[in-house]
C-alpha cells in the first residue's frame, strides 16, 4: 500500500485498546510486588481503568463502516476481535479487583467513589491522537517501503513479541491455534522449523505457522502506521506455503497446550498449587522416542549419511574410539524441600525429578528420570537412591536450571547447590509454584525470611569426575543423561555395537539387517528400570567370582556379557507372565519384580536360563523377527543437531 492514509474510527480504538492493555499489564505486575500499604491506590487506578476499557467498548460498539475514510476488509471481523481483547482485559480487571478488595474491605465504598473521578490521562490520549492525527499525511512512499523491509527484519528478533495475522488459518492438528486475518498474537516462543508458540486475546495457546504472521508494532507514530498498512489493505495469505514440522519438541508438547485447562481447573478448584502444570517432559516422553535415552544411546550418521558421526574404530586397539567431551559431572540429587502438596483428593501415585540439557530453548538430551522416596509424616520432603529410576509423570510441582558453565565459559565449581523451584512451564517467567506463600507474608525482614524458608527447593550436588572415570565415559555417546549405576552395561552394548557395524560387517555400503539379539533389544531396557536392575544384579553376580586376570580381558568380558544377557533379561522380554511395564502402579511393579527374581533364581540355580526356556510351565509370545534383527538405518539418529 503506498500514498497517505488517514487514520479512521476503528483505527483510534484500536489504538486506545493498546494502551489500556499496556497499563492492565503494567498494573497487574504492580500489584504482584506491592506491599500492603499500595493496595489503595492499585484499587482506584483499577477502578479507572476498567471505566476507560467500558468507555472504549462504548465507542466500538457506535462505530460503523460507513464512516471509515478508507475502505477497511474485514470491517464486521476486526471489529469482533477488538471486542474479545476488550472484554478479556474487563475479565482481568475484575479478577485483580476482587483481588484487591480482599485488602482493601475497609475502604471499598470510598474507592469506588472515587473511580468515578475524571482521568487526566484520558484527556492526554485525546490530546496525543489529535496531535498525531494532523502528523498523518506526512507519510510517503519511501516511508512505507522502509516500514516494510523492516518488518520483515524484526519479525524474527526475539524481542519482537506480538505479530499480526495476514490471513486465516484453520488448525490442522491437534495442539494448532486457529486464528483469523488481523487478529493480533502473542508470540511465546520462536521455532526455527517455522512453527511458534502464540497466544490470542483469549489466552487460548497453540502452534501457529510464521509465514501467516507481520509485526505488530504499538510504539511510536511509525510504527502505528505500520500497523494501519496491514489493517487497511485486504491482503491475503491464501496459498502461502506451510512450513512442514521438522521439531519433535513442539509435535510432542501440543497435548500439554491442549490438556492445560484442566490444570487451571484444578487450580481454581484450589485442588493444587497454581503453579503446577502438566509436566513439558512427560509429554515430551510420551511422544515417540526422540528423548528416551534408548535414542540417544544409538550412533549418528554425519550430514552425508554414509559414516557414522560418534562411533569410530580404533584399529590399533581393537575397539571403538572414545569421544572426549568437554564436560562430564556426576549431579546427584540430594532431596526436594517444602514441595506442596495437592489436595486430599487427589491421590500421589509417584514423586520424581526429570534431567535433561536444556539451553533455555530446546531439550538437547534424553530425558532422564529419578524416583524419589518419602516419608508420611513428612510429605513435603523427598529423598532420592541413585539406585532408582522412573520413566513417567502426570503433573509438574516446578522447575530449575543448573547452569553447567560460568558467564565466561568456563565449568561451575562442584559443590551443593540449593536451587528454588519456579512455577509453571520452563517458557514462563515469574510464576511461584504456590503463591499463596507470598501473599501471607508479612512486611518486615524477618516475616520476609520465614517466607523464603517455605518456598519450594532442591539440592543439587555437583562433582566431577577422575580421570579413570572420564575414560569409561567417553566410550558412550557425546550426549546422554543416565544413572551411574548402568554405565558399565551401556559401554558393554557400545562396545558390541561398534563390532557388529564397524568391524564384523563385510562391507561397509551394506544395509542388511544385523542379527545380534542384543543389539536388537537392549534399547527395550532402557524404558523398564527393573530390567535393568536386573540385568545389573545377573552381571554382578557372574562378575564377583572372575579372576583378575579375566577382569583385564575386554573381549572375554564382552563375550561373558553376552551369555549374561541371554541367561536373565533376554527371556524376560518374551515372557508371557511379565505383565507390561505401566508407571507408578504398584501392583503391576510387585508382579513384575515377582517374576523377575523367581527367574533370576531358577537361572542361578540351573546354571542358566536354557531349561527354563524348553520348560513347559513357561511360555514366550509368538516370535518376531525384531527379536534378532537389528535395523541400524532405522534405529541410528539422523545428524541430531542436539547432540
Amino acid at each position: 500500500m503506498t500514498g497517505r492514509r488517514a487514520r479512521g474510527p476503528l483505527q483510534r480504538v484500536q489504538r486506545r485498546s493498546r494502551h489500556l492493555r499496556d497499563q492492565v499489564e503494567a498494573l497487574r505486575a504492580e500489584n504482584a510486588a506491592a506491599s500492603g500499604g499500595q493496595r489503595q491506590a492499585l484499587r482506584r487506578r483499577c477502578m479507572q481503568l476498567q471505566k476507560l476499557v467500558d468507555e472504549n467498548m462504548d465507542a466500538l460498539h457506535n462505530l460503523k463502516k460507513a464512516d471509515e475514510p478508507a475502505p477497511v476488509g474485514n470491517y464486521t471481523q476486526r471489529k469482533e476481535e477488538e471486542e474479545k481483547l476488550l472484554l478479556k482485559l474487563s475479565q482481568q480487571l475484575q479478577k485483580l479487583g476482587h483481588v484487591l478488595d480482599q485488602d482493601n474491605a475497609a475502604t471499598n465504598d470510598t474507592v469506588r467513589n472515587e473511580g468515578h473521578q475524571k482521568d487526566p490521562q484520558r484527556e492526554d490520549e485525546d490530546k496525543e491522537e489529535d496531535e498525531s492525527d494532523d502528523d498523518d499525511g506526512e507519510s510517503s512512499e519511501e516511508e512505507d517501503s522502509e516500514e516494510t523491509d523492516d518488518e520483515d527484519k524484526l519479525l524474527d528478533d526475539p524481542s519482537v513479541k506480538e505479530c499480526i495475522a495476514v490471513g486465516n488459518f484453520n488448525a490442522q492438528q491437534e495442539g494448532d491455534l486457529a486464528f483469523k486475518k488481523g487478529e493480533v498474537l502473542l508470540i511465546h516462543d520462536k521455532k526455527a522449523d517455522g512453527w511458534w508458540l502464540a497466544e490470542n486475546s483469549k489466552g487460548e495457546r497453540g502452534l501457529v505457522p510464521k509465514t501467516y504472521l507481520a509485526v505488530h508494532n504499538k510504539d511510536g507514530e511509525s510504527q502505528e502506521e505500520s500497523d494501519e498498512h496491514i489493517e487497511v489493505v485486504d491482503e491475503t495469505a491464501d496459498g502461502t506455503q506451510i512450513k512442514k514440522r521438522t521439531d519433535p519438541h513442539w509435535s510432542a508438547v501440543r497435548k500439554a497446550i491442549t490438556e492445560n485447562d484442566t490444570v487451571e481447573v484444578l487450580g481454581t478448584m484450589g485442588a493444587v498449587p497454581a503453579g503446577f502444570r502438566l509436566s513439558t517432559l512427560f509429554q515430551l516422553l510420551e511422544e515417540g522416542n526422540q528423548f528416551r535415552a534408548s535414542y540417544f544411546l544409538q550412533p549418528e550418521l554425519t550430514p552425508s549419511q554414509l559414516a557414522f558421526k560418534d562411533l569410530v574404530w580404533d584399529s590399533e586397539k581393537n575397539t571403538i574410539q572414545p569421544r572426549p567431551t568437554r564436560v562430564s559431572l556426576i549431579v546427584t540429587l540430594c532431596s526436594c524441600k517444602m514441595i506442596p502438596l495437592p489436595a486430599g483428593s487427589i491421590q500421589v501415585l509417584s514423586r520424581h525429578v526429570r534431567l535433561c540439557l536444556f539451553d533455555g530453548n530446546r531439550v538437547l538430551s534424553n530425558i532422564h528420570t529419578v524416583r524419589a522416596t518419602w516419608q508420611p509424616k513428612n510429605p513435603q520432603m523427598w529423598t532420592f537412591s541413585p539406585r532408582s529410576t522412573g520413566e513417567r509423570g502426570e503433573l509438574s510441582c516446578g522447575w530449575v536450571f543448573q547452569k553447567l558453565f560460568t558467564s565466561d565459559g568456563m565449568p561451575v565449581p562442584s559443590k551443593m547447590y540449593e536451587l528454588p523451584l519456579n512455577g509453571g512451564t520452563p517458557y514462563e517467567r515469574g510464576v511461584e509454584v504456590d503463591p499463596s506463600i507470598s501473599r501471607r507474608a508479612g512486611s518486615s525482614v524477618l516475616q520476609q525470611l520465614i517466607t523464603l524458608k517455605k518456598q519450594p527447593v532442591l539440592l543439587v550436588k555437583l562433582r566431577s569426575l577422575s580421570t579413570q572415570s572420564k575414560d569409561i565415559l567417553n566410550l558412550l555417546p557425546e550426549t546422554l543423561i543416565g544413572s551411574m549405576c548402568y554405565i558399565h552395561l551401556l559401554i558393554f552394548y557400545r562396545q558390541i555395537l561398534g563390532d557388529a557395524l564397524l568391524k564384523d560387517r563385510i562391507n561397509m555400503q551394506s544395509a542388511d539387517l544385523i542379527c545380534n539379539p542384543i543389539l536388537a533389544t537392549f534399547p527395550q531396557l532402557m524404558d523398564q528400570p527393573d530390567l535393568m536392575d536386573a540385568l545389573r544384579s545377573a552381571w554382578a553376580d557372574r562378575e564377583r567370582n572372575l579372576k583378575r586376570s579375566e577382569k583385564r580381558d575386554r573381549e572375554f568380558l564382552k563375550s561373558l556379557f553376552v551369555l549374561v544377557y541371554h541367561d536373565s533379561v533376554f527371556p524376560l522380554l518374551q515372557s508371557t507372565f511379565l505383565p507390561s511395564y505401566k508407571w507408578a502402579e504398584e501392583e503391576s511393579e510387585a508382579s513384575r519384580w515377582r517374576v523377575i527374581a523367581d527367574f533370576l533364581r531358577k537361572s542361578r540355580e540351573n546354571d542358566g536360563a536354557l531349561q527354563s526356556l524348553l520348560s513347559s510351565e513357561n511360555t514366550h509370545k509368538a516370535f518376531d523377527i525384531s527379536e534378532l534383527a537389528y535395523d541400524f538405518l532405522g534405529e541410528t539418529r539422523k545428524n541430531n543437531p542436539v547432540a
